[in-house]
């Protein structure tokens, strides 16, 4: 037995020598240690040693133990470290190398013009004020000289949440809401999203942006709108852009104008870009209707006002020559990066 315990002391001294990892250490602990391990079985046959033989084996079987126990915890602390050396030495930072810039996002190209055109407004006076997107029927059309039955209304192609509240279809619910709460001299701007009933197409879209403004104060005419409108023109297009204004009927203005700017690829001989018309709409506008202003308390006899609307969109496909508005609602990488 003695024989035994020492050829099981060494074994185990040999095999930790060789041990390289952590799992194989714990299965080298149950094959000595454990329950049913050979230093076990050693200890379960000295029942058969006589009275005298059985103090020294046991003696010498706890030595052994402890020196498998002690090696075992040796090499445990050892395979520890050098495991710990290894992930310091693979996750080790070279702090002298140049760190890696974050990936900054753009602006939207109707972000883009957007703020252009927020920003020639306010530097001409202009306040930018907003409104709800869910909006009454009756700031929608009635305060807008639009009641029920008027045809006007069937060209809206409105998104009904019931009979009176709805998906707003253009931003003049803003003016009024802006012509109730503050008395002239007013002049706002008003972008922002709309809603209406289209089918989507390169054109259409049932979500787009409008920018709408209003000035009124006492002895604004016409020319004030024309000279206004001129000034955004030639800052959105450049100073050669040229500017025409086309009769129009519109329920809340009288009287009332398209504006158009000339081609800037034939300029006005006709081509494909304006489909031979030599002219481009961007916007209509128009003397702000006195019933307009009597709806809002405002005295028509007192002041006067302009009102001018535009689809963002629209403007922003001309500016960058882009052929189909669904472009800026797929979230392609390819078409944002280049702006």
């Amino acid at each position: 037995m003695k024989e035994a315990l020492e050829k099981i002391r060494q074994a185990a001294a040999n095999e930790l020598a060789r041990c390289a990892d952590i799992k194989e250490l714990d299965q080298l602990r149950v094959k000595f240690l454990g329950k049913k391990g050979e230093l076990t079985a050693i200890l379960k046959a000295m029942g058969s040693l006589s009275a005298e033989e059985r103090p020294k084996m046991g003696q010498l079987a706890n030595e052994v133990r402890g020196a498998i126990e002690e090696s075992l915890s040796e090499k445990l602390a050892s395979l520890k470290e050098a495991k710990l050396e290894r992930q310091l030495r693979s996750e080790r930072l070279d702090v002298t190398m140049p760190g890696r810039l974050p990936e900054m996002g753009k602006p939207h190209p109707l972000t883009l013009v957007m703020d252009e055109i927020k920003e020639i407004f306010l530097g001409m006076g202009f306040s930018v004020v907003s409104g709800p997107e869910v909006e009454t029927d009756h700031y929608n059309f009635e305060m807008l000289n639009i009641p029920k039955e008027h045809p006007a209304r069937d060209t809206q192609d409105t998104f009904y949440i019931n009979e009176n509240v709805i998906l707003r279809t253009q931003t003049s619910p803003v003016q009024i809401r802006t012509m109730e709460k503050q008395s002239p001299p007013i002049r706002v701007i008003s972008p922002g999203r709309v809603y209406r009933s289209d089918a989507i197409d390169a054109t259409h879209s049932p979500l787009f942006h409008q920018i709408e403004g209003l000035v009124v104060d006492k002895g604004v005419t016409m020319a004030d709108l024309k000279g206004t409108l001129e000034i955004f023109v030639k800052r959105l297009y450049g100073e050669d852009a040229v500017v025409r204004f086309r009769p129009h009927h519109f329920p809340f203005t009288e009287p009332s104008a398209e504006v158009d700017v000339m081609c800037f690829s034939c300029h006005g001989e006709g081509c494909r870009l304006c489909k031979g018309e030599g002219w481009i709409e961007i916007l209509g506008c128009g003397m702000v209707h006195p019933k307009v202003l009597q709806n809002c308390g405002i005295d028509p006899e007192e002041y006067s006002g302009f009102a001018f609307g535009m689809g963002l969109e629209r403007v922003v496909m001309r500016r960058f020559n882009i052929d189909d508005l669904r472009l800026f609602f797929e979230n392609d990488l390819r078409f944002l990066d280049q702006f």
